[in-house]
């Protein structure tokens, strides 16, 4: 009887001992990833806020971030702008100067996140057989233009002390033969396309690129819209994260990058083209604030001076720079 006392008592304690012992805390559900959808302002290429996004995507860096990103690109149309007014893509690129543009007319409430480009895209070519050796050479030549003269075309002109009055003006095309069959004797480029072809042709050029001159220019950046950017800022903050690792990245390892890059563009794509353009990407991305901020970094100074530059040229009425960008998400 004893015994069997003594084994009842054992067990309650033993009952009362495992009722005061936690319970073994169960794991956190994993978040859902957040979806967001970027698309390049062009079509697949090594342009190299394209090149953020792709990496990213392709080593993990959005998923990490707990991100579910797209990648689409644009017909170049301008259909990306529209899409993200419309709120059916959060992230994009565009050219800074034609950013300001878009949000003085028609009104498009666009954001830059971070300012890739830290000097403009464009820059102005000629055959080094024509003997062309500065801007002021160009008088009695005829020099090419894209849509319309461009600001900092003129910009370059005043700075090199030419007289455009005694510069032919002509509104080309895209096709850069024209500058190899003598039609033109100066061409605009994008400097890390039309060079790499025209030199893969034979032709040996010279460049001059208006930030050379004090002309204040610059790139393509990240945009999104004051909508989104108060919506999502936490998503947006990720993305940013996430893409600049991969910019990172490509600049650390550009044989992978532009790998990644062909899975995008197909196999028609040129590789030494796209390494090309990565490298001279990554060149104009940086400058003595990314040395010291980080890659994207962008200022009110660099923003009003472009402003002031498409004000002074009659191409932008007076605008409210610091609605143009933020740096919050870089920070």
């Amino acid at each position: 009887m004893q015994r069997f006392t003594s084994l009842s008592l054992l067990l309650v304690l033993f009952l009362l001992v495992s009722a005061c012992t936690p319970a073994a805390p169960q794991p956190s559900p994993t978040p859902e990833p957040v979806a967001l959808t970027f698309m390049a302002g062009y079509k697949p290429q090594a342009n190299l806020p394209f090149v953020g996004a792709y990496v990213a995507k392709e080593k993990g860096f959005f998923e990490r971030e707990g991100l579910e990103v797209t990648i689409e690109h644009s017909a170049g149309q301008g259909e990306h702008l529209q899409l993200l007014t419309a709120g059916k893509i959060q992230v994009t690129t565009q050219d800074a100067a034609v950013l300001l543009q878009r949000r003085a007319d028609p009104g498009l409430p666009l954001v830059s996140i971070a300012l890739i480009g830290q000097r403009g895209q464009q820059a102005y070519a000629a055959l080094a057989s024509s003997g062309i050796q500065t801007p002021k050479d160009w008088e009695g030549r005829t020099v090419g233009y894209k849509g319309t003269p461009p600001p900092d075309l003129f910009a370059l002109l005043k700075a090199a002390g030419a007289d455009p009055e005694k510069i032919s003006l002509v509104n080309v095309g895209f096709d850069p033969r024209i500058l190899t069959e003598g039609k033109v004797d100066v061409y605009p480029v994008f400097k890390s396309n039309e060079p790499y072809l025209i030199r893969s042709w034979g032709y040996e050029l010279t460049l001059w690129e208006a930030a050379d001159y004090d002309v204040p220019t610059l790139g393509l950046t990240y945009v999104t819209t004051e909508t989104i950017l108060q919506e999502q800022p936490e998503a947006l903050r990720r993305f940013l994260k996430a893409a600049l690792e991969g910019i990172r990245y490509a600049e650390q390892h550009p044989d992978e990058a532009v790998e990644i890059v062909l899975k995008y563009t197909g196999p028609q794509a040129d590789p030494q083209h796209m390494r090309y353009m990565l490298e001279t990407e990554l060149g104009d991305a940086k400058s003595p604030l990314t040395e010291q901020y980080g890659y994207g970094w962008q200022t009110q100074e660099q923003w009003s001076a472009l402003a002031d530059l498409l004000v002074q040229q009659g191409i932008l009425p007076a605008v409210e720079v610091e609605k143009a960008f933020t740096t919050d998400l870089l920070k």
